[in-house]
């Protein structure tokens, strides 16, 4: 089994993670969310690391495009190191969006990563699912505080992508303190905003 690193490199030039991160991410626009995602995903293949990564407003056959102008793909989904998957098969199964099983469909994938022999998993979500008119999706920032407790299970950290202009910003005030680390500038920044779950839950019943 592989050492689990004490930081990785987040692929942003010069900005170190260390495990247990949770990092929401803020973008103007799809473009700019590429500058976070392609990087995050090709310094994780290039380490060795599993990708989970769940789109919303591209196709994973697009993001696979992008990644193969400088990486070989195919191997890397041949030994399942690179799992893509869509909104609609993850966040909304169903129709609809339930805390707990996005809780358990993470389990499962890093659980499965550690078991296969993968010393790191870095997942990431892009969230503009929540935006649909679907039961539950009232629900993520609720799931949010929760990941927080799911991350020290497993080597791993979890990247949550916000374009901030799809969002209002009652919500992206709640993702703020939601989520231990920002991404915000080219520069990961300690949250000041931050709440542990239970408080954060308690303030929400």
């Amino acid at each position: 089994m592989p050492m689990m690193p004490s930081s990785v490199a987040l692929g942003v030039p010069g900005v170190q993670i260390a495990p247990g991160d949770h990092i929401c991410a803020f973008y103007p626009s799809l473009a700019d969310r590429d500058e976070i995602l392609m990087p995050y995903l090709r310094e994780g293949l290039k380490a060795g690391d599993k990708c989970v990564c769940v789109v919303d407003a591209s196709d994973p056959e697009q993001i696979l495009a992008e990644l193969g102008a400088d990486i070989d793909v195919g191997p890397c989904l041949g030994r399942h190191q690179l799992e893509m998957q869509r909104s609609d098969e993850t966040y909304l199964r169903d129709g609809s969006f339930s805390t707990e099983g996005m809780l358990e469909f993470w389990n499962r994938s890093v659980g499965g990563a550690s078991a296969a022999g993968f010393g790191f998993t870095r997942a990431v979500g892009e969230m503009t699912w929540a935006l649909r008119q679907m039961p539950g999706v009232e629900e993520l920032v609720g799931y949010e505080a929760r990941l927080n407790r799911f991350l020290p299970r497993y080597p791993q950290v979890i990247l949550c992508l916000y374009e901030l202009d799809q969002f209002s910003g009652e919500v992206l005030v709640d993702v703020l303190k939601t989520h231990p680390k920002v991404l915000l500038g080219g520069m990961v920044l300690d949250n000041p905003y931050y709440l542990e779950p239970d408080e954060f839950l308690a303030t929400r019943s």
